[in-house]
């Protein structure tokens, strides 16, 4: 059991499959077991708005025809570990950001590995952020959050954005992110259902396809310049085996002059935060993800 945790935490960590990730899975395993997980009902207080590159999640309050005061977006790059998981499965966490934040939140789109192989992935969030910023979001109001492989990517795109000589955005949000696709300092099971480090590494590899360099800096931007990026909130459970790279990430952040808070919440796994409503572990962790951004990037009044 996950020692520290909720015993509602407990209780759900306990109805998941024990082989959920299995490195022997193939890949039409691999998506059935997500899509179980994910797709679920946004539920109220929200309406949800397809956009060509992604889907948008706005708080009801946020319409076109009464145009919400608060300027500030959220620009959020979905986990599945690659290969799972389009942005349409992602509404029910938009969900928790629009109303846990009060922030509409665009989910990006991006074509899934491993019929498309990096660096195109990046590719496609690069033209979605482009596109968020030409209908009027100034990049200093934009809040770029991911979970998983999604905080990975995002993180990425910020470090392409300023070698771009472009600003990269107001704050970075990583909710359980994957910074190192090796997995580096991670020997064994972590007593993470929900993530093997072994099945990580294969994910990694359909990623960045068999000849591929899961070190690169895109790739793993534990290996990046991290030079001129906006704060960070890197926020994990202790059980997560992408908790040693983002400690990693942290560290080198911190050295680059950036303003980092590390939040590790204890006896939970990666993805813990989905269980908002659910557990009391996830309903803190959006509080704290609230107030980092309240801080950061704060509404103008």
């Amino acid at each position: 059991m996950a020692g520290g945790a909720s015993e509602a935490y407990e209780a759900i960590l306990a109805l998941v499959p024990l082989d959920f990730s299995d490195p022997g899975d193939p890949l039409e395993r691999i998506r059935a077991k997500f899509a179980e997980v994910h797709g679920l009902d946004p539920g109220p207080g929200v309406d949800v708005v397809a956009h060509d590159r992604g889907v948008e999640v706005r708080p009801e309050t946020s319409t076109d025809d009464e145009p919400s005061l608060d300027d500030r977006v959220v620009f959020f790059v979905h986990g599945g570990g690659f290969v799972t998981s389009p942005a349409r499965d992602y509404t029910f966490w938009a969900a928790h950001v629009a109303r846990r934040c009060g922030l509409a939140t665009l989910v990006a789109e991006y074509r899934l590995a491993p019929e498309t192989r990096f660096p195109d992935q990046l590719d496609d969030l690069d033209a979605a952020f482009d596109e968020l910023i030409a209908g009027g979001h100034a990049p200093s109001r934009v809040v770029v959050m991911g979970d998983s492989c999604g905080g990975g990517m995002g993180l990425a795109t910020l470090v392409r954005r300023r070698d771009r000589g472009l600003v990269p955005a107001g704050a970075f949000v990583g909710l359980g992110g994957w910074y190192d696709l090796e997995a580096n300092d991670v020997d064994g099971p972590t007593g993470d259902p929900f993530v093997h480090p072994d099945w990580l590494r294969l994910r990694g590899r359909d990623y960045v396809g068999p000849d591929g360099d899961p070190a690169h800096p895109h790739a793993s931007v534990v290996h990046a310049d991290h030079v001129g990026m906006p704060p960070m909130l890197l926020q994990t459970g202790d059980l997560d085996p992408c908790l040693p790279g983002a400690s990693r990430l942290a560290a080198a952040a911190i050295e680059a002059g950036v303003a980092v808070t590390v939040d590790v919440v204890p006896g939970v796994a990666q993805g813990f935060q989905g269980m908002a409503d659910l557990v009391p572990e996830a309903d803190r962790a959006w509080r704290s993800v609230a107030g980092f951004i309240e801080r950061h990037v704060p509404r103008v009044m």
